[in-house]
């Protein structure tokens, strides 16, 4: 065939596709009226990964299950508009990771509502003024984001899902390195610069600010000033590039939750959040991981946070594999109460097993 005979084909073909994707979009209006009349949620983390799973399971190539599935990611992000409009909360302004992560997760076809930290975050969700939020909460360099475990603790809502992002930092400004005085930055991302910050420069002030996009907007708009972000930041906020890649691991991983006012029903790859404390005593830990053991929960991460209400008292962050309805866990986690002062579920939810 010839290059001309080709291109009608893709045309053709083209064709077809947009009159299916508009067959396909009429059942998700019907889909939508029958949510309303149940009140059930618009985004079901259940269901989105049982549609990801069978279109990998469907593809017979030659596209890789990758690129099907971001054109899913943006075919189910219309389908949300059409149903009801979703409105995403993230940590702001524009062009932070989180709002990377929040339009890689959701696409481009949901609102976005830049906030200006994550209290305000989990606040918005719990009101109701945003349907779901976006938080980091882990990075493989810089550990736990204190402030998304804190509000965990002080917040209502659940824990509905998470995305895995891997995160390359940019030293963004308009001037020379050598003139650089001050750098603008999350707390965590100098973390995760510490070494090169270290070898780099000499006197000038590392200065924490709420987020990535917060320090660009600063270095924007201040002499001899640079900030730690992302190449996107860069290009929203007039600012050259001046060094890339400057985090000390390039395998620079960040988790983050997404939160809603209910988790995600059962799938067959399910991790569960859960907080907890203990007395002040020797061996109070050490008693809750053994019931953890005994019942078979494999537990994958833990974090700890001081208590505001009593010194000397901590809280405990847990993830473990599996669903909060499963038999094991719910016999495992009736044991592990009489051992604690609080237990609460943060939230079951399918596991993030690729990269955004």
């Amino acid at each position: 065939m010839s290059l001309e005979e080709l291109r009608k084909k893709i045309d053709e073909v083209d064709n077809q596709l947009v009159k299916l994707l508009n067959e396909r979009a009429r059942v998700v209006v019907k889909i939508g009226t029958l949510k309303t009349k149940t009140d059930k949620p618009v985004y079901s983390p259940d269901r989105e990964k049982d549609v990801f799973d069978r279109i990998a399971k469907a593809n017979k190539g030659p596209l890789p299950d990758r690129c099907l599935i971001a054109i899913w990611r943006e075919l189910m992000s219309g389908s949300f508009v059409l149903e009801r409009p979703l409105r995403i909360g993230y940590l702001g302004p524009a062009g932070s990771f989180s709002h990377t992560a929040s339009m890689l997760k959701f696409g481009q076809s949901v609102e976005y509502e830049p906030l200006v930290d994550i209290t305000s975050i989990f606040d918005e969700v719990s009101k109701g003024h945003c349907d779901l939020g976006l938080a980091p909460v882990e990075n493989t360099k810089g550990g736990g984001v204190i402030e998304t475990l804190d509000a965990l603790i002080d917040s209502n809502v659940k824990i509905c899902a998470e995305v895995q992002m891997a995160i390359h930092h940019s030293l963004l400004g308009n001037c020379s390195l050598e003139k650089i005085e001050k750098i603008y930055s999350k707390p965590e991302v100098f973390a995760q610069c510490r070494n090169w910050l270290s070898a780099t420069f000499k006197e000038a002030q590392t200065i924490p600010v709420a987020s990535t996009a917060r320090a660009a907007q600063m270095a924007a708009n201040e002499p001899n000033t640079a900030a730690i972000g992302s190449n996107v930041a860069a290009e929203l906020y007039g600012l050259r590039i001046i060094c890339e890649n400057v985090e000390d691991i390039a395998n620079n991983i960040t988790r983050f939750l997404i939160i809603s006012k209910e988790d995600a029903k059962p799938t067959d790859e399910d991790k569960t959040a859960m907080l907890f404390s203990t007395s002040h005593k020797a061996g109070a830990l050490s008693d809750v991981l053994d019931v953890f053991k005994r019942y078979g929960i494999n537990m994958t991460n833990i974090e700890s946070r001081p208590s505001k209400k009593r010194e000397w008292e901590y809280y405990f962050f847990v993830d473990f594999l599996g669903h909060r309805t499963d038999k094991n866990i719910q016999e495992g986690l009736a044991e592990a109460r009489k051992h604690c002062l609080q237990l609460s579920i943060l939230g079951s939810f399918p596991r993030a097993t690729e990269l955004l």
